[in-house]
């Protein structure tokens, strides 16, 4: 068909959640012709994807994949994207609704150049987030180096504090303004993708694994470590002392697929824990590295080749056995796993110089209910309503999945809340 012939899109979709799968469902809607709306509750995009030092498959650090969507976005004139933002009301049906979407002030306009003279100015450090409170942050911050958009937010916990009053002095560029306000728009809208990610399990939940010791970590957290960008600049050390590593422990199944605790197996932590064994023998060429596994799922022929790889490393031990218990010794800090080896009945004490919770996926659904009229199975996963249309899930709102499924998964996604206007 020639261009000229072409038949004028009509509709448009909004997609919530700023994630990899919130971004590749914008992206494949938009560049086939279709109005999109992005709405993302932090003050940048990105997701879990920008937290990891590397992801599969190709083990690329996130700033490959990001950097690439956020130029197809900044390129595409049919993507409007909303960052500190919520929904607050969905009404209407497939093919027509009706949305209220909240914008909580970022307190820094458009005329941001990220110079960084307002983080200079700010006296008052803050939990950072994005590291999992393992480090402070100024009260006036970026995110990441990458973070889109491109601009530095002032923290709303030193608004009317002497330190905001120093961001706003320091500007340059009078893009400090603390006088912004919440906003509310109004969005008619065809379809919507909810792509609203995930949390890790509150490893505070598991009363036997030890998460209350200093160097007993969660896996996230030890991609934070890892990452050049993290709080210790990639340097992967125990959190208690700042001391080196020869013996690392690495708890599979943590609170997953258990009853008392999370229920469902997440997918990917058998492979995110042998990628980062791989962090630690990279670092550490001499370090042991035991891994305490119920059952390795290794799904695919890559992530198969990928887990035999591992398996041949002479330092790291694969251990099929639950984990009991973790305990510290508090004179030296470090840590002992205590499990059973299933294959040899065996039972087991290793004391390490820290260990590694791999703690599951909780979707951000599953104790914060979306408006509208939303389904949700027993663990809070949204069910997509393929028959009614109209609103669909995607990523890890819907289940537990790795950055490649959920770009797949998207896709589909997109196609279907295209289907929506189109049959509407």
């Amino acid at each position: 068909m020639a261009e000229a012939q072409r038949p004028e899109r009509e509709g448009s979709i909004l997609v919530v959640g700023g994630g990899i799968s919130g971004l590749t469902a914008t992206l494949e809607a938009a560049e086939v012709g279709y109005e999109v709306f992005l709405v993302e509750k932090n003050p940048y995009l990105g997701g879990r994807v920008a937290q990891l030092k590397h992801y599969f498959p190709k083990l690329c650090p996130p700033t490959c994949g990001l950097e690439i969507n956020f130029r197809r976005i900044k390129d595409n004139p049919r993507i409007k994207f909303f960052t500190l933002a919520e929904v607050e009301s969905v009404s209407g049906g497939p093919g027509n609704y009706d949305v209220t979407i909240k914008l909580n002030p970022r307190y820094v306009n458009e005329k941001c150049t990220c110079c960084g003279d307002c983080a200079q100015a700010c006296t008052q450090e803050i939990p950072n987030q994005f590291n999992f409170d393992m480090d402070t942050r100024k009260g006036a911050y970026l995110a990441y180096e990458m973070a889109l958009p491109m601009r530095y937010v002032i923290s709303p916990e030193i608004i009317g504090t002497e330190d905001a009053q120093r961001c706003l002095e320091a500007c340059k560029y009078d893009a400090v303004d603390l006088d912004m306000q919440p906003e509310t728009i109004n969005l008619k809208v065809g379809s919507i993708i909810w792509a609203t990610g995930w949390k890790p399990y509150d490893a505070a939940k598991i009363d036997n694994l030890g998460f209350q010791y200093d160097n007993v970590i969660t896996n996230m957290m030890m991609e934070r470590l890892a990452s050049p960008n993290g709080p210790t600049q990639g340097k992967i050390i125990r959190p208690s002392d700042s001391g080196e590593i020869s013996r690392i422990g690495f708890v599979q199944c943590a609170g997953s697929r258990d009853e008392n605790y999370l229920p469902y197996c997440s997918y990917i932590c058998c492979m995110a824990s042998l990628k980062q064994s791989l962090y630690v023998r990279e670092q550490y060429p001499e370090a042991k590295v035991y891994v305490f596994y119920i059952d390795i799922r290794a799904p695919g022929q890559r992530y198969e080749k990928f887990y035999r790889n591992i398996k041949a490393d002479e330092n790291i031990f694969l251990i099929k056995g639950k984990v009991a218990e973790v305990r510290e010794d508090p004179a030296t800090r470090n840590i002992t796993v205590v499990a059973e080896n299933a294959l040899t009945g065996e039972k087991i004490q290793q004391e390490v110089d820290m260990a590694v919770l791999a703690t599951g996926m909780v979707p951000n659904t599953a104790d914060t209910k979306l408006p509208g009229e939303v389904k949700y199975d027993p663990d809070g996963f949204v069910i997509s309503d393929l028959a009614k249309g109209g609103m669909f899930a995607t990523g890890c709102a819907a289940k537990p999945l790795d950055v490649v499924s959920s770009n797949q998964h998207a896709t589909g996604m997109a196609l279907k809340a295209i289907q929506t206007i189109v049959s509407g």
